[in-house]
């Protein structure tokens, strides 16, 4: 007669035992800032939820390369006089490639409409502390992991509603030959839209900054390298990086 009240009561302190769903993960900080230490040149990095922040010299500044372009798309699809109209052939000949590929020369032309003005507001409105944009050579603009993390994590919330879908569409759908880092260790059953920086392939910098998705659930990283040596070897940098924190997601 009394095993079923102490079978309920050892159920019941299990439950209690298991993790709320906001604890059952946690990004693995310590073995990816142990292998980043390890790691030829300057490595830092911040992971967001929609609870936690976590970072690893995540408030240290770095030229941007082209990872600025994610700005670059969101600041022109908010423009007063282009949120609210169907998107020309014109705006996709230059947001496409430059950011499903990278293209220099139309990140290029999207800045000198966007400027310096629109990326600030952008980063005013995204709470961002230690953007500075740089002109004429946009890739020299400051960023820090931190910024981008918190960036990234609402990155869709940031566009334009009509424009969206697909801007989220370029995210997600980045050329296979630029599928490297986070890329290669994506997590089974999650979406993931980023983009990356590399210095032209001289190993100055190798950034990613990326939004992970699965259902309702969201973790945003930024992994932000300098003077890696080659860009073979920060490749494998973000790589070895965005494994470790992710492992188990």
């Amino acid at each position: 007669m009394r095993t079923a009240p102490r079978v309920a009561l050892a159920a019941a302190v299990a439950a209690l035992a298991l993790p709320l769903p906001s604890q059952a993960w946690a990004p693995h900080v310590h073995d990816a800032a142990s292998y980043a230490k390890q790691r030829r040149g300057i490595v830092s990095f911040a992971v967001r939820t929609a609870a936690h922040a976590y970072g690893f010299r995540a408030r240290r500044t770095f030229p941007s390369a082209s990872v600025l372009k994610a700005m670059l798309l969101v600041a022109y699809l908010n423009q007063r006089g282009l949120r609210d109209r169907p998107l020309k052939r014109a705006d996709k000949r230059l947001l496409g490639p430059m950011i499903r590929r990278s293209d220099n020369a139309a990140a290029s032309a999207i800045f000198v409409t966007v400027g310096p003005r629109r990326l600030s507001a952008l980063a005013r409105r995204a709470h961002m502390r230690r953007f500075r944009p740089v002109a004429p050579v946009w890739g020299l603009s400051r960023i820090d992991a931190e910024d981008q993390a918190r960036f990234f994590l609402n990155i869709d919330g940031l566009i334009a509603p009509r424009h969206r879908v697909y801007a989220m569409g370029l995210l997600e759908h980045i050329t296979p030959s630029q599928r490297w880092g986070i890329g290669r260790v994506q997590p089974a059953g999650w979406r993931l839209f980023f983009k990356g920086g590399w210095g032209s392939g001289s190993g100055l910098v190798d950034h990613q900054v990326a939004l992970l998705t699965e259902g309702d659930r969201r973790v945003s990283l930024a992994i932000l390298t300098y003077a890696d040596g080659s860009h073979a070897y920060g490749k494998e940098t973000l790589r070895g990086v965005a494994k470790r924190l992710l492992h188990g997601i």
